[in-house]
């Protein structure tokens, strides 16, 4: 189907066994979350059977930017390493076939809204009893209890209902998008790992498999330091900050002189004492002026105003090398054509290029984490509608050719 040119760090050879092969996972879901959560366990060897409607298919194969004949580039880079089937689970006969796939896998993911597969007849219950060992993966915008776990919702919703949206943006202006419009679907997708993972070891423990309940909103939620404990015992509610964080300072982004940016991190007094001497600034760290955080704290504008004045009579590559030579953290904040030409993300492999079958040449992003000896392995793109439905019904159920097309005539498959 595609070949894969691995760069830099993470290189392997095809003969060693990945940490989840024998893990067979039915991917019934659709857009992002519980997908992506499917997709990292295929990197890393499961066998992923993709199932969709058929003749739709996920609504992903639609989203992002089209490509000629392969869909688009984000359901090449997201839906990679799995196997493509359709079946159409709302037909007796697409639920019992389902449900003889699921007495042979380990794990099930979707992300329908809550009831949905209830009203199919394939709730957890009926799984359990054609496989008492199934995990079930459910991740939906608000979860499968509570007032709101009937309401549909996008990742854009969870952003501001989780209270991320809140803290994004500048002070003065609107709340902004959190950097990708998908971020609660991605960051669910990898709680979504985690959940499947414990479960798994408690199903090989004991024989029985659980549902995993994820809300996209509890995803972004979960991620936000101490507001939660900070409101319940000071009252205190953070607002937008830009760049800036509320308990360090200098800790934001700077414009060089060469019109780039970087982002500036003094998390300690030490580090910011390495900053004072490196501006040749001492009387910065002097006893009465921003030696303590707690002072810096309060003179916030003054020490970003000697920052950005300083940073701004500079070019990017001598801001750069001096904090380097200083220890002071500070890095470029790189956009994507920056990306694809740095030392560093060559030396890691983070870019692999794929030649596809459909789309040709594909750079995706390589697989995390790293794995010393067993890494992932990119074995294809993202494949067309259906494109293993005879191999897997075959397979795994002895699903002979005539069955096969009376299945196809009636729209089973």
């Amino acid at each position: 189907m595609s070949e894969t040119v691995q760069h830099g760090a993470g290189a392997r050879t095809d003969s060693a066994q990945l940490p989840l092969e024998g893990v067979r996972v039915l991917d019934i879901a659709t857009f992002v979350a519980a997908p992506f959560a499917a997709t990292v366990m295929a990197d890393f060897g499961a066998d992923v059977i993709k199932i969709e409607q058929p003749g739709e298919g996920d609504p992903l194969r639609k989203f992002g930017t089209p490509v000629e004949g392969a869909d688009t580039l984000v359901w090449l880079s997201e839906a990679r390493n799995k196997r493509y089937m359709t079946l159409d689970l709302r037909t007796p006969e697409g639920a019992d076939i389902f449900l003889r796939l699921v007495a042979q896998a380990d794990v099930v993911m979707e992300n329908f809204r809550p009831g949905t597969l209830e009203r199919w007849g394939l709730g957890y219950e009926r799984l359990a009893a054609a496989n008492p060992r199934i995990v079930l993966l459910r991740v939906s915008a608000y979860g499968q209890t509570g007032p709101f776990r009937e309401k549909p919702g996008f990742a854009r919703v969870a952003h501001g209902f989780g209270g991320l949206a809140h803290l994004a943006g500048m002070a003065d202006g609107p709340p902004v998008v959190p950097g990708s419009t998908s971020l609660a679907d991605y960051i669910s997708g990898l709680w979504g790992v985690i959940g499947v993972q414990m479960a798994l070891r408690v199903a090989e423990r004991s024989g029985r498999g659980q549902e995993v309940d994820i809300g996209l909103y509890e995803s972004i939620f979960r991620l936000l330091d101490e507001l939660a404990p900070a409101y319940a015992m000071f009252g205190e509610v953070r607002g937008r900050m830009g760049a800036d964080v509320p308990h360090v300072v200098p800790h934001g982004h700077w414009k060089t002189q060469d019109g780039q940016w970087v982002a500036l991190a003094c998390s300690s007094d030490k580090i910011f004492e390495r900053l004072a001497r490196l501006m040749e600034r001492p009387d910065l760290v002097n006893t009465d002026r921003f030696r303590t955080g707690a002072q810096r704290l309060a003179g916030r504008a003054e020490v970003n105003a000697l920052i950005a004045d300083w940073i701004g009579r500079q070019p990017l590559a001598e801001v750069l090398r001096r904090c380097d030579e200083a220890g002071v953290p500070c890095g470029h904040i790189m956009a994507i054509d920056d990306i694809f030409v740095h030392p560093q993300y060559v030396a890691r492999g983070n870019l692999q290029t794929v030649h596809d079958e459909r789309a040709g040449e594909v750079v995706v992003p390589g697989a995390i984490p790293r794995l010393s000896r067993t890494p992932a392995r990119l074995r294809h793109l993202g494949g067309a509608l259906g494109a293993d439905t005879r191999q897997v019904l075959q397979q795994l159920l002895d699903i002979g050719e005539l069955e096969l097309r009376q299945l196809k005539d009636r729209g089973v498959v």
